[in-house]
């Protein structure tokens, strides 16, 4: 039998509505949501001020126009962004961040920072990481 993991997990799936819908989104999905490789750069430009569609899809590089618009949907399911409409021709639509995005904004300019701080340190132990990985393989 194999040593893996073999804990059995069941999702749980809260009614629909009030105090369920709280009690389900967990830290770890607000974290997971927060932390996913578009919403970062996304929240990133909003917080800069509001952002058209065409704006963010040409800030987020590589992201395509389904995934933006997946994930500006979640975000502004989650409280993170409002979509402002406007009646012209063609439709103006707008994101902006809302004050709990410009809260978490601070933190994720940290991140990045420190991101940029430890990049090539990063680089670096991948790089010895895989040599040793390697040699070790061959061994």
């Amino acid at each position: 039998m194999s040593q893996g993991n073999n804990a059995v997990t069941v999702e749980v799936q809260a009614p629909q509505g009030g105090e369920h819908d709280a009690a389900a989104c967990t830290v770890l999905q607000v974290l997971e949501r927060v932390s996913g490789k578009w919403a970062i750069g996304i929240l990133l430009e909003c917080a800069q001020g509001p952002r058209r569609f065409t704006e963010l899809e040409r800030a987020v590089k590589g992201i395509s126009r389904r995934m933006l618009t997946l994930t500006l949907r979640n975000l502004e399911r989650d409280g993170l962004l409002t979509r402002t409409v406007y009646p012209t021709v063609p439709p103006k639509v707008e994101y902006r961040a809302t004050p709990m995005a410009l809260e978490l904004y601070e933190s994720l300019v940290s991140l990045a920072s420190w991101a940029e701080r430890h990049r090539s340190e990063i680089a670096d132990a991948r790089s010895e990481y895989d040599r040793s990985s390697a040699l070790d393989t061959v061994v």
